[in-house]
């Protein structure tokens, strides 16, 4: 069968604990209570992540969704309980894995929380929570690409594999490469809020494209899928915080009544509901994560309706896009 060559044998990295070590002894010294809190906080982390990792790794399972499992059948068994209705059909591996981020998000948010205003501590614990947000995401788009028609059945295979590589040790190697461009585009996205002005995403692009800097790869991703009309719609949602369906209720309004402008105040006034998306803020992991699985579930419906609009995240297209890149 497959042979594993992943094996987690701590729960945390030399780095994550070494990090751990050091605000313990700095709370000590300051704050007897709240280092009672953050010991035992992690005392109880590792000994979940030891349950979690005691998993046999799913190269060492013979059966997936009820199917005997060989290479040719990994992707698309992988795939299968990508649904939140097949949940009870995941592996026990993959949902322990995922309550293991979760806690473990929680805990270095914790030591973001108390370090606050110590930038030596402060920082790296608030990059480590931002590394499990990144992580999430990531077995989100490992699925996407896994659903892509455009992928090779070999490159499928191997991302795959990278998939079950995350679900063995908690990370995702692709990540070290990806979080800086990403990490660039969500900080450039919060320091350039939406103007909105003629609702053609113009000024936001150019902005969040100037705060890129020197992501060359951010550059060729948009001359290449500048026709695109998916890549577009996606990128204005991303832009302008609004869904597809009200960014177009906006335009409609703006060109029903003469008006060549709008300002950040009114439109949201000019919704007839709530707003679909939360308001976005790259300064609380948890508000990336949300924005970004809302519009993921937005594509997951026009896709099932076949209604109009993106049918994947910026996201999900511009990791592709540079997966892609890595292959060929």
């Amino acid at each position: 069968m497959f042979s594993s060559d992943v094996k987690s044998s701590q729960v945390l990295s030399d780095d994550e604990e070494t990090l751990i070590e050091k605000i313990e002894t700095w709370l000590k010294e300051g704050d007897p209570q709240d280092y009672n809190l953050v010991h035992e906080r992690f005392r109880r982390l590792r000994s979940l992540g030891k349950a979690v990792f005691d998993y046999p790794s799913i190269r060492e399972t013979k059966y997936v969704r009820d199917v005997l499992l060989d290479e040719h059948q990994l992707a698309k068994s992988l795939l299968f309980f990508s649904a939140s209705n097949h949940l009870l059909r995941t592996p026990a591996k993959v949902a322990a894995l995922r309550s293991f981020l979760i806690a473990k998000f929680h805990a270095f948010s914790l030591l973001a929380k108390l370090t606050k205003g110590n930038n030596d501590l402060y920082t790296p614990a608030k990059n480590i929570s931002y590394s499990v947000v990144f992580t999430l995401m990531a077995e989100d788009v490992y699925f996407s690409c896994l659903d892509d028609p455009g992928f090779s059945e070999n490159t499928k295979s191997k991302l795959a594999y990278d998939l079950i590589a995350l679900w063995d040790s908690g990370k995702d190697s692709r990540s070290i490469h990806h979080l800086m461009a990403l990490s660039s585009l969500w900080t450039a996205r919060d320091s350039a809020p939406p103007s909105f002005g003629t609702m053609d995403g113009n000024m936001e692009l150019l902005r969040i494209s100037i705060d890129m800097g020197t992501e060359t790869e951010w550059e060729d991703f948009l001359k290449e899928e500048s026709t695109n009309d998916n890549t577009r719609w996606a990128l204005e949602e991303f832009l302008f915080g609004l869904s597809y369906e009200e960014i177009i209720q906006v335009r409609n309004r703006l060109k029903r009544h003469g008006i060549t402008s709008v300002s950040h105040e009114e439109v949201r006034s000019y919704l007839d509901s709530k707003p679909v998306y939360s308001m976005f803020n790259d300064r609380d992991p948890r508000a990336i994560y949300d924005f970004f699985i809302e519009r993921r579930d937005s594509c997951t419906l026009r896709k099932r309706v076949n209604a109009p609009g993106p049918r994947q995240t910026l996201e999900e297209i511009y990791l592709k896009y540079r997966i892609i890149l890595e292959s060929n």
